[in-house]
C-alpha cells in the first residue's frame, strides 16, 4: 500500500529524519511506554515523568536527520536522551528549590552562635582539604555526583568511564568524607 510506515525501525528511523511525521508518531506510538516509565524510575513522579517524555522524544526529533541507527532498535538512544533529560530535570529542580529557599531564609532571625559557626568552618575546611587530596578522577566524580546533581551513568558519560566506577569510587569517597566528618565533630 503507498504511504504505508514500515514496521523496522531503521524504515521508520530514516524516513522520520527525511521528515516524516507519520513515521516519527509510529517511533512514538513503540517507545512512549518505555521511555515514561524508565523517566518515571528516575525522576520519581508522573507529571515530571510525562514531562521528561515529551523532551525526550522532542530531542530526538530534532537529532534524528544527524543520526545513524547502529542496531534493530531506536529504544537505546532514546533511553540515553531520557537519562539526560531526567537528571536535567532533577537538576533544575535542586536549583530552584536553592532558589526559592532563599528569601526564606533572609526572614530568619539573625542570631549568631559563634561556637558553631567556628566547628561549621572548621568542618568545611577538614573536608575541603580531604577533597582536595583525592585524585583528579575522584574529585571529578564528586564534583559531578556531590555538587552537581548528576546520576551515576550521566558522571559516567560525562567522564568517559563505566557506570561502576563512578559508584564505586563514590562509595569510597562518601566513607573518607564520613571520617572526616566524624573526626571533626
Amino acid at each position: 500500500m503507498e504511504g504505508e510506515i514500515p514496521a523496522g525501525d531503521a524504515e521508520r528511523v530514516a524516513l522520520a529524519a527525511g521528515g516524516s511525521e507519520r513515521a516519527f508518531r509510529a517511533l512514538y506510538r513503540a517507545y512512549v511506554r518505555p521511555v515514561y516509565w524508565l523517566a518515571h524510575g528516575l525522576v520519581g513522579n508522573p507529571a515530571d515523568a510525562e514531562e521528561v517524555t515529551q523532551e525526550t522524544f522532542l530531542v530526538a526529533w530534532r537529532k534524528l536527520p544527524g543520526f545513524d541507527l547502529a542496531g534493530e532498535s531506536l529504544l537505546p538512544w532514546l533511553a540515553t536522551i531520557c537519562r539526560f533529560q531526567s537528571a536535567n530535570r532533577v537538576r533544575r529542580q535542586r536549583r530552584d528549590r536553592e532558589h526559592t529557599a532563599a528569601p526564606a531564609d533572609e526572614s530568619l532571625p539573625a542570631t549568631v552562635d559563634v561556637e558553631q559557626q567556628v566547628i561549621d568552618e572548621r568542618l568545611a575546611e577538614a573536608i575541603l582539604k580531604e577533597v582536595a587530596g583525592l585524585g583528579e578522577l575522584d574529585r571529578a566524580i564528586f564534583r559531578l555526583c556531590a555538587t552537581e546533581g548528576y546520576a551515576y551513568q550521566a558522571a559516567a558519560d560525562e567522564l568517559g568511564v563505566a557506570h561502576g566506577v563512578v559508584r564505586n569510587r563514590l562509595s569510597r569517597i562518601r566513607t573518607r568524607l564520613r571520617t572526616v566528618v566524624k573526626e571533626s565533630t
